[in-house]
């Protein structure tokens, strides 16, 4: 299978205007950019696979080829990076059997993580779309309830079914009443694995309801009936956070001085 890791960026953020370029110390003080360090993450899987920022700002497409990726500038019109990553295959700059889509906000995410989606939809054909899961230890759990008290956004949580498909995604917290071995709480990483089809037909559909409420891009795939594979990995030393909001900074630090990375 061709496969690429598409990173969308972009440069405005209600939440975090210029977010890409936020400056983030790793282990020893060294300080790099937010998409500086999601193209090393993404670039950590291996050799083989292609990495492309797909952006609509020079800045970025700039700063992509600095970092040793690939970029593209797709159209200011994508209203997420699902479509972005699909804009990307469109304009010519990808093509690939299977797409990654790793945000770009999501410099913690495992090389491991990566690999275990592209197993996942590389041996199974029925799989269309899978995405990341990762069971919440306490200190998480205790990070999104400050969050949600708080008004602020601090992660996804997804609930699935028996078969491992997702039931629903949400910024509350899912289930209500979660957090114990029996009934534990999820936090949704931003990864996905698509095979081509399934990404060309969602960026042809409209908006769903839910997701417009959620501001959830995958749930586009739920309304369109399309099965959503959840693949758990295990929560790596100093958790999976995403840089949502300034205030996750420190927190996405620690993580990279606990893990050792410059």
């Amino acid at each position: 299978m061709r496969i690429t890791i598409v990173i969308p960026a972009r440069y405005e953020s209600t939440r975090f205007p210029g977010k890409p370029f936020a400056r983030l110390r790793g282990a020893g003080g060294s300080e790099r950019s937010l998409l500086a360090r999601t193209v090393d993450a993404a670039m950590a899987v291996g050799p083989s696979i292609d990495v492309v920022v797909a952006t609509d700002d020079a800045r970025i497409a700039d700063a992509a080829r600095a970092a040793g990726a690939r970029s593209t500038i797709t159209s200011s019109l994508c209203l997420n990076g699902t479509e972005r990553c699909a804009a990307a295959i469109e304009d010519g700059a990808v093509d690939a059997d299977v797409i990654i889509n790793l945000q770009g906000d999501a410099p913690l995410t495992p090389s491991s993580a990566i690999s275990a989606l592209i197993s996942e939809i590389s041996t199974d054909p029925a799989v269309l779309v899978a995405t990341a899961m990762t069971r919440c230890g306490p200190d998480t759990v205790a990070r999104l309830r400050v969050d949600e008290a708080a008004g602020r956004i601090g992660g996804t949580t997804v609930v699935a079914d028996g078969a491992g498909d997702a039931l629903y995604f949400s910024k509350r917290i899912l289930p209500y009443g979660g957090g114990s071995a029996d009934c534990p709480i999820f936090l949704h990483l931003g990864l996905y694995a698509y095979r081509r089809r399934a990404l060309l037909h969602y960026a042809a559909l409209p908006p769903a309801p839910l997701e417009a409420a959620e501001g959830l891009e995958q749930l586009r795939f739920l309304d369109e009936r399309i099965p959503v594979r959840m693949v758990e990995i295990s929560e790596p030393p100093g958790g999976l956070w995403e840089v949502n909001n300034p205030g996750d900074i420190p927190i996405v630090e620690q993580a990279l001085e606990l893990r050792g990375i410059a």
